[in-house]
């Protein structure tokens, strides 16, 4: 069967680090990722009770203080305050993303003023590049959403302008066969075509903008998330800090992964039951 990552990279799919990483965990299969997982958390316990570093909390302590924290509900109050930068950054970027990559791909004048915008934004480094915003924009939420829409939006525009260019040119030339208008050319025959590639960019770009949210409550200011890791190791409770990154890396591999199937149920039904 295979897996996400070699899918995106059979379809030409851009992606960025994290969706990298993101896609080799949730692209394998699951027997495989249960061995993995388990080999994971027997790696991790050994560790924690060998004492090789006193802030190196062992699994089953981390578990504890993430289920303290979920009791308690300080881990669902700080997740609301992060998704809030994350929807409204997620949604201008799909927006404006989307938008430009079709553009690119029709349009060649639109490609060379726009195209090297997004590859600069993509290739560019997220966190020396926080600075720039916070001077700019503060400390607010108008900042964090920048964040977000900097690391979503460039996968986003890229993956839609590859999908576009990648419509068989027999479908078009078809339909000026038939006398289709631009419009219907456009409306009924490309962008339906590049749906499948376009769901995949969008995919990426969610579990980039997820990484953007979490770098500016660290970098920005702590709220969130980003609060509870930076208050938990101040007062050195590391094993609540450790619970935080792994309930992040779990909401991001479960969001990506509940994505890759409803992209592969929507528009890749040869990969249905794989």
């Amino acid at each position: 069967m295979a897996t996400a990552g070699t899918g995106a990279a059979a379809t030409g799919v851009v992606s960025g680090p994290t969706s990298r990483a993101l896609d080799a965990l949730g692209g394998a299969p699951l027997l495989w990722r249960l061995v993995s997982l388990a080999v994971f958390c027997a790696a991790w316990e050994i560790a924690g009770r060998s004492n090789f570093n006193w802030a190196f909390p062992s699994f089953l302590e981390t578990m504890a203080a993430l289920w303290g924290m979920i009791a308690d509900g300080s881990l669902g109050a700080a997740y609301l305050r992060t998704l809030e930068p994350l929807v409204i950054g997620l949604v201008v970027s799909l927006g404006i993303g989307v938008g430009a990559g079709v553009l690119m791909g029709l349009r060649q004048d639109v490609e060379w003023v726009s195209l090297p915008v997004f590859i600069t934004m993509q290739a560019a480094p997220m966190a020396a590049l926080i600075p720039l915003i916070t001077f700019v924009y503060g400390i607010g939420l108008t900042a964090k959403v920048l964040a977000v829409c900097m690391l979503a939006m460039p996968v986003i525009a890229i993956n839609s302008y590859k999908a576009v260019r990648n419509v068989t040119p027999s479908l078009v030339d078809m339909s000026r066969s038939f006398m289709g208008t631009p419009r219907q050319q456009v409306f009924k025959i490309v962008l339906p075509a590049a749906s499948p590639m376009m769901f995949a960019g969008i995919r990426l770009g969610v579990a980039e903008g997820f990484s953007g949210v979490v770098l500016a409550e660290l970098l920005i200011t702590p709220t969130g998330i980003g609060d509870l890791i930076t208050f938990n190791r101040s007062i050195a409770k590391f094993a609540e800090m450790y619970a935080v990154i792994l309930s992040i890396v779990v909401f991001a591999v479960v969001t990506v992964s509940l994505l890759h199937r409803l992209e592969t149920t929507l528009f890749r039904p040869e990969k249905r039951g794989a």
